[in-house]
């Protein structure tokens, strides 16, 4: 039997298992997954509110970003590695063993005496975190076929809006009550939920194989893109971008991220099969992933800022300021996905949601120091229903266009490129973002104003509560152009996603309708 022939007939039999599954098992998974995705997804949220208290108690102020930095070092580099493993060695094995690495990281952190134990544990929480979305995404594209699987990741992408909603608030009412250490332990509860729920109802096919594990290729991808991260966190902020520390990064980096392409094209197993990237969907979906990740990752990093600095908003509700947009991306998310398992088409979403997300960042571009909160709630609800018709979408049409085989690699690969455009969606939005406040603050306030922004242009609501009328005019303003600019390139970058959106091509859902045994039999890589 051929490679091809085997492969198809590894893809019919997991398929077999999906529909073999019961609507009632298939929930109750459901729910083992969500909880893990919640804990991916709400473990930052709850951290950065705690913050300021962990500082206070542990000290280490000056590596304060490390704690962010580490977590999400280790996520993106083990990303790709967990969604490999379970391709090869069984996804529901490899899956469990990312949520007991997870836990582990979160009680070490919990258990933490100083800042260096804070950021070597956070870095073990990360490595399991690598695990959990990609997880979760693969065995529900193992589970259920693609024409059934918008409305189960629509539930997804709205649990991911309900961790962005309620971590802040969550982690406030948590620090305050029973002390930052129950960040990470809340995870415990949760995670041994999900365990139970996983071990118990879940059922996938046993995989072996006696391919070696691509060792060299791990260790090229995963110092490329530590060198990414690297860049994207300390550019503009530890270093100037210009300077030898981010230039020596990126040589590094890209010469790692060619080694591994060589190197990947020689082995028997690669850690993402380059084949992949010969569907045009595929890779359309990892380009729109990227622009997602940039413009979505900016927003939430930007617009709370804009609400506490120039509309005088209240940080205590941080997590409220973003509702809107929030709110709309689920919604949206849930309906598309819904309508996606109905009629089985899905090429008008990322065309809607890259028109959305131009309009939604262009205006909130305009946004002025006079601007009100409700119409600023209306531009980011436009921005959030474009996120939503392209969050799950780009993941949905990712599945539907690789092999069973490689329905980790690929799963991982659209989330490392989501990733990796937030990552530099925040670190280049954030340098243009100083620049222009800066750059404002001296033309109105003069050597005032450049020297109370200095190297960082946020300021604290209690010190910014302090100063004189003329210089918190000037630097409402200068919040007022930072936030202009930023969304105006997101804006610009949005126009590709919508571009790129136009070349997908509406391959049949594989499971979809009179078409299943076709669709299943064929994979879409080879139809194309």
């Amino acid at each position: 039997m051929s490679d091809t022939q085997t492969t198809q007939a590894e893809g019919l039999e997991q398929q077999g298992t999906a529909d073999a599954e019961s609507p009632k098992n298939i929930r109750v998974v459901l729910l083992g997954l969500m909880i893990a995705m919640l804990l991916a997804m709400l473990d930052n949220m709850i951290v950065g509110t705690a913050m300021p208290t962990i500082v206070g108690e542990l000290g280490g102020l000056n590596h304060l970003s490390w704690v962010v930095t580490a977590y999400t070092l280790a996520t993106a580099a083990s990303t790709p590695l967990w969604g490999k493993f379970g391709d090869m060695w069984g996804r529901k094995g490899v899956f469990m063993l990312s949520i007991v690495l997870f836990l582990i990281g979160s009680a070490l952190s919990g258990m933490a005496q100083d800042m260096g134990q804070l950021i070597a544990f956070r870095g073990v929480q990360g490595l399991g975190a690598g695990g959990l979305i990609v997880g979760v995404m693969a065995i529900i594209g193992d589970l259920v076929p693609p024409r059934e699987r918008g409305k189960y990741q629509g539930m997804m992408a709205a649990v991911m809006a309900i961790a962005m909603i309620g971590g802040p608030l969550v982690g406030g009412s948590i620090t305050d009550h029973l002390g930052w250490r129950w960040a990470f332990y809340i995870n415990l509860p949760l995670g041994a939920v999900a365990l139970f729920v996983i071990s118990a109802v879940l059922h996938l096919p046993k995989k072996r194989t006696k391919a070696r594990v691509d060792y060299l290729g791990a260790a090229l991808l995963t110092a490329g893109i530590t060198s990414l991260v690297l860049v994207t966190s300390w550019g503009g902020t530890e270093y100037d971008w210009g300077s030898g520390q981010i230039i020596g990064l990126s040589v590094a980096g890209a010469a790692a991220l060619g080694l591994f392409l060589w190197v990947e094209t020689k082995v028997a197993e690669p850690i993402i099969p380059l084949r992949i990237f010969r569907n045009s969907n595929f890779s359309l979906m990892n380009v729109i992933g990227f622009l997602v990740g940039f413009s979505m990752f900016g927003a939430i990093t930007f617009l709370p800022l804009y609400q506490q600095s120039v509309q005088e908003a209240s940080a205590t509700n941080s997590g409220l300021l973003l509702l809107p947009m929030l709110l709309s991306m689920m919604v949206v998310s849930l309906f598309a996905g819904r309508y996606t398992t109905q009629t089985g088409k899905y090429k008008v979403f990322p065309i809607v949601g890259g028109a959305l997300m131009v309009v939604g960042l262009y205006l909130l571009s305009t946004m002025d120091t006079d601007t009100s909160r409700f119409t600023s709630g209306v531009y980011m609800a436009l921005l959030g229903a474009g996120m939503g018709f392209l969050m799950q979408i780009t993941m949905l049409v990712a599945q539907n266009s690789v092999e069973m085989r490689d329905m980790g690699s690929g799963s991982s690969t659209v989330t490392l490129t989501r990733t990796i455009g937030g990552s530099f969606g925040v670190s280049l939005m954030g340098s243009l973002f100083s620049s222009q406040v800066s750059d404002t603050m001296a033309d109105r306030a003069g050597e005032a104003g450049s020297k109370l922004t200095g190297s960082n242009a946020q300021l604290t609501p209690e010190s910014l509560a302090k100063l004189p009328a003329g210089l918190k005019d000037a630097y409402f303003h200068a919040v007022s152009n930072g936030t202009h600019q930023v969304f105006l390139w997101g804006a610009v970058l949005a126009v590709l996603a919508f571009a790129a959106a136009w070349l997908v091509k509406e391959i049949p859902l594989r499971g979809a309708g009179p078409e299943a045994a076709k669709a299943d039999a064929v994979p879409a890589a080879v139809a194309e």
